[in-house]
């Protein structure tokens, strides 16, 4: 078996189920991988499930999903590309060393990981994240930043990174599966596959969650939360760094401060992500022409929101739009 390609392109799934794991994560995988055999008519993937004991799973929802094999059975281990861990609930509390020693061995073996919902947790506590970026549910996002500062824990739905395959939570690792499918199977089964599901728009790699600012914060800054709101209700006609400093009770520099401890980004940067972000959803959400967007975000000219809009997303928005 060739361990490089299988890193790029795997086919053979094991979800390996943590304890209340997040039934709709992994059910959103495997249907896609179910339903790209029937459009491709051939069982191009294959899929086992996994528990530590091989012992049947309850979901977060309370339903029992029952285990293929335990991390004990070395014959059916190897036939697998990549092991998915699949979290929900208080996965800190699901972490056992056994369990970390056996994704270390895959690991070792030269099978990729991944993971669905907050299964990048118990990746990151096995030390397999380290160097590595990576999506994981908002609600753990704050957690897994702070825990473990050798990881790069990114806002993305999904991330692609090397032989790391680690998506959010809900219908995320659906659209993770469709990055695969697009690329093993082309364009056109990927479009039926999402079509099946009635999945509008394939997201892909670029696309971020949305993880609400005080989840982010706490309670440790009202007034971050307020200047970040006041961005959000401004953005065809921003706001200067002065004003929004004024209007939360702060000067400027405490602003840059606030932003930087934070949301490690200026405020500047931040306030154009947010207008790039507005951008794209109205890109692929409506009709409106370019220059109606770029004026509807605040851009002074197309010309200066396409060149802003490439160096976030690495394309135009003409292209982008036409790909999708």
């Amino acid at each position: 078996m060739n361990y490089a390609e299988v890193q790029t392109l795997p086919t053979n799934f094991g979800f390996l189920l943590l304890e209340d794991f997040t039934l709709i994560s992994v059910s959103s995988a495997i249907e896609t991988l179910r339903m790209a055999n029937r459009e491709a008519g051939t069982e191009v993937y294959r899929w086992r499930m996994i528990s530590a004991s091989g012992d049947p799973v309850s979901a977060s929802d309370g339903l029992t999903i029952n285990a293929d094999f335990g991390i004990g059975d070395d014959v059916q281990f190897r036939e697998l590309d990549a092991v998915l861990a699949c979290g929900g609930e208080r996965v800190e509390r699901f972490c056992p060393k056994p369990l970390m020693h056996w994704l270390r061995t895959c690991s070792v073996l030269g099978l990729a990981l991944g993971a669905t919902c907050t299964g990048s947790y118990l990746l990151a506590k096995a030390g397999l994240l380290d160097g590595y970026r990576c999506s994981i549910h908002w609600e753990k996002y704050a957690a897994l930043n702070a825990e473990f500062p050798k990881v790069a824990v990114s806002r993305s739905i999904y991330t692609i990174d090397r032989d790391r395959y680690t998506s959010s939570g809900g219908t995320a690792p659906m659209d993770m599966m469709l990055y695969f499918i697009r690329r093993q199977l082309g364009a056109e089964i990927c479009a039926g596959v999402a079509d099946q599901f009635v999945h509008e728009r394939i997201r892909d790699a670029r696309d971020m969650q949305h993880v609400p600012l005080r989840h982010l914060v706490g309670g440790q800054s009202a007034k971050l939360v307020a200047a970040v709101e006041l961005m959000e209700s401004n953005i065809r006609e921003p706001l200067s760094q002065v004003e929004l400093a004024s209007y939360v009770g702060l000067s400027r520099r405490q602003l840059q401060r606030l932003f930087q401890k934070y949301l490690l980004s200026s405020p500047s940067s931040y306030y154009l992500y947010l207008r790039l972000a507005r951008a794209r959803q109205l890109l692929f959400e409506t009709s409106l022409s370019i220059v109606e967007i770029s004026a509807q975000t605040g851009f002074v000219s197309s010309s200066h929101f396409s060149t802003t809009y490439r160096e976030l997303y690495g394309k135009t928005p003409s292209v982008d739009r036409s790909e999708r």
